[in-house]
């Protein structure tokens, strides 16, 4: 191990080393025949061969030598010490370099290099996150630990697949009826990223090329609470006045992710911001001021009361939840299908 540990450590300095024998030529000779050393000793190992005890001898001798002469009784537990230490450096060493290797994986193939908290990850799209629990002890850590390594491999032939937006089962809000191709959005009415999102494509032209249909999801939490305050509520709503008429709800997301309040207590904010601040008995005030605005009429208000947490709103969400999570396999939104691909993250303008 006090080779291999000896390989690591100078190939780490050797960046430094490079500077300095710029100035000091005798500087890299000497490392270059450490290293080579350390190389042949390394290569000995791979192959399941002894290294040669010469090298580890020298490592040994040149971190003892200034100890033997004052305190030679000290030789045995340093020996032991530089032992354990190089075991250590090795291990870390292993575990960076795999840890490095499931980030870039996971990069590729889930568009994060942090499974369990994608929004985490300044290397990937910009996303609300779906996370997953934090482990609580170091079994429960190692067990995810190989969890995810499960969740990357799962996800390696999704890299390789046909995302047809109409094949997938979802319950949907359609916000542009037309004779173009179909894409689907997985958006969640508190997002802030979705909110960008959603604009991006309505100025693009985004809806006009293509057959549009939401999914209107809310992201929970590990403990099953909502990740964005009133989410729950919204997309019930939604889906409620999506069973009276689509063009209801489609005017509905759009006030969410477009309009701002005329209350005066609310100073012109944007929807969006007010649901994610407020109560729910307060979110149920604003609500009813966008149902003015839609022109929702009081037969149909009746309904959407009477519809909201019934057992067929309940069981479209779970139903939608269950394809994004375990079909879809996204682990952020807005998630979008369109053109046989999926595209995690914000949508951005074309340039």
């Amino acid at each position: 191990m006090v080779c291999i540990a000896a390989f690591i450590i100078l190939a780490i300095i050797g960046i430094f080393v490079a500077i300095i024998s710029i100035f000091k030529r005798e500087v890299g000779k000497k490392y270059l025949q450490m290293l080579k050393k350390s190389w042949g000793c390394l290569g000995k190992k791979i192959r399941l061969q002894k290294c040669e005890t010469g090298f580890k001898e020298d490592v040994k001798n040149t971190l003892l030598s200034r100890v033997i002469i004052k305190h030679p009784t000290w030789i045995k537990p340093l020996s032991v010490i530089i032992e354990v230490v190089s075991v250590i450096i090795v291990v870390v060493a292993v575990w960076a370099l795999l840890t490095a290797i499931k980030s870039l994986l996971a990069l590729w193939t889930l568009g994060t290099c942090n499974v369990t908290k994608p929004a985490a990850c300044s290397l990937g799209a910009e996303v609300c996150s779906i996370d997953e629990s934090e482990p609580s002890n170091i079994f429960e850590a190692t067990g995810r630990w190989f969890e995810e390594w499960g969740e990357i491999f799962a996800a390696i032939p999704d890299k390789f697949r046909n995302y047809d937006a109409d094949s997938f089962d979802f319950y949907t809000i359609e916000i542009s009826s037309n004779d173009q191709p179909t894409a689907i959005d997985i958006v969640d009415p508190g997002c802030s990223v979705c909110l960008r999102s959603y604009r991006n494509q309505k100025t693009s032209g985004f809806f006009d090329q293509y057959h549009t249909k939401i999914v209107f999801f809310a992201i929970q939490n590990p403990d099953g609470s909502y990740k964005f305050k009133n989410s729950e509520l919204l997309v019930r709503t939604a889906i409620a006045l999506n069973e009276i008429k689509s063009e209801l709800a489609a005017k509905f997301i759009d006030a969410i992710f477009t309009g701002k309040s005329s209350d005066e207590k609310y100073e012109n904010q944007s929807y969006q911001g007010i649901f994610n601040e407020v109560s729910s008995e307060e979110a149920e005030r604003i609500i009813n001021q966008i149902f003015g605005i839609i022109e929702l009429s009081k037969t149909d208000y009746g309904t959407v009361k009477n519809t909201i947490y019934s057992d067929r709103v309940t069981e479209i969400m779970n139903k939608n939840k269950a394809i994004v999570e375990n079909e879809i396999h996204a682990k952020g939104i807005p998630t979008m299908l369109y053109d046989g691909v999926k595209h995690t993250g914000l949508y951005k303008l074309p340039e």
